[in-house]
């Protein structure tokens, strides 16, 4: 008998039972389509991440107080107000800092906003007149934090969209409008772009005024939270941390880099890590989903054995007319195959479509790895074959006397 014979008869005995047939490839439907979601969901939610990371600055470095591990300058536990205006001042003017094309400076912490009868507790961010550029802030309308804000100690305001819809309801007509910030009238002279984010890291919820003005006036402190830099280009990174880290252990009479009171990190440094927890994350999902791709390939060798039960006379009438063993075990593997293999392209349809529905409820990117359809889709044709030989050669040893008499 052909190939093509014993695939026609696959079907019609799978088809002859259809309410089992359908139950056994439901489990590997359900597995397939399972990894295809969870691996996309990972990828997804790792691009997203990126995305936002990437969008917070172009070859961006970020000088903190306290310990570090990064670059070729390695830190021990140190304060959180080690870091200094004069510091950010050195880093911009030193001759020796020769990858470093912008320097901001930055003192953040929460306040109460008050517009009206309206209020909202937000991030205050004290930044100079390069932070637009090092963050690569864009407005919706207005202007940003001038040097001249910051020399005169101005109070105003550039307020992010989020704030403006807790303050406004969303009314961007405000330019000129005071608001309260910690008892102290601030005058709105501009609105940024919508950047996205969500809890602390919301580019979106944050109020930015002078420098002076929030160290001075709103908090009354000397230090910074933290500095940001623009490197030259993505290929001195490396060469900025060590230049700036060895500046600032000289300022801070600091002689050994063990004992750094202060971290530098970079985009990459970042976008490493969250890729190591997406990465893991996604492996975490992608096993609980494998889990179930094990539960429909055992589904489908309990089947099988159910139906080389109920054939057992029929394998018997083959044998005893001169069917081969090679040709049972071919038909009974065919059979298995098809199952998967059905089982496995209804999965991938149901995985993709369900993940892009998903997308489209949850306003997500839509990705999908080519590499895991085709994993999914092998590992489902190999299912098919790893549990069906069993059964398939438990068919092909059946004595044809005694499978005859089988009742």
């Amino acid at each position: 008998m052909n190939i093509f014979k014993l695939i026609i008869t696959s079907y019609r005995n799978l088809a002859v039972n259809k309410l089992r047939t359908g139950l056994a490839v439901l489990g590997i439907i359900i597995g397939i389509g399972s990894v295809i979601a969870l691996v996309s969901l990972g990828q997804a939610s790792q691009q997203a991440v990126q995305s936002q990371i990437q969008s917070l600055g172009s070859n961006l470095l970020t000088v903190s107080p306290g310990s570090q591990t990064s670059g070729g300058v390695r830190g021990a536990a140190g304060g959180r107000t080690t870091l200094t205006y004069d510091d950010a001042k050195a880093i911009e003017s030193s001759s020796k800092i020769t990858t470093v094309k912008q320097v901001s400076p930055v003192y953040s912490s929460r306040g109460q906003v008050i517009a009206g009868k309206s209020n909202t507790n937000t991030q205050i961010y004290g930044v100079t007149a390069n932070y637009a550029s090092v963050r690569q802030i864009t407005l919706a309308s207005g202007s940003f934090i001038t040097a001249r804000d910051v020399a005169s100690n101005t109070k105003v305001a550039v307020l992010g969209p989020t704030v403006v819809d807790d303050l406004f309801d969303g009314n961007t007509n405000i330019i000129g409008q005071e608001i309260r910030i910690s008892g102290q009238s601030f005058k709105i002279i501009g609105i940024t772009s919508s950047k996205g984010g969500s809890g602390m890291t919301n580019q979106d919820d944050m109020i930015f005024v002078p420098l002076s003005t929030a160290q001075k006036q709103l908090f009354g402190v000397k230090y910074l939270s933290s500095i940001y830099l623009e490197a030259k280009s993505s290929d001195v990174m490396i060469r900025a941390q060590n230049q700036v880290g060895y500046l600032l252990l000289s300022r801070h009479k600091i002689s050994s880099p063990a004992s750094a009171d202060f971290t530098i990190m970079s985009q990459q440094d970042i976008l490493n890590t969250v890729s190591q927890v997406s990465g893991t994350f996604t492996a975490l999902l992608s096993g609980v989903a494998a889990i179930s791709l094990l539960v429909g390939g055992i589904g489908i060798m309990n089947i099988m054995l159910v139906t080389v039960t109920e054939r057992t006379r029929e394998i018997g009438l083959r044998k005893a007319l001169g069917a081969k063993k090679k040709v049972i075990i071919m038909q009974f593997l065919i059979e298995s195959v098809i199952l998967t293999f059905t089982g496995g392209l209804i999965g991938i349809i149901f995985g993709v479509g369900g993940f892009y529905v998903y997308t489209k409820i949850a306003s997500s990117t839509f990705v999908i790895s080519l590499s895991s359809v085709f994993l999914a889709f092998a590992v489902s044709t190999g299912i098919g074959i790893i549990f069906g030989w069993y059964p398939a050669r438990k068919a092909a040893s059946l004595q044809p006397i005694e499978a005859l008499r089988y009742e």
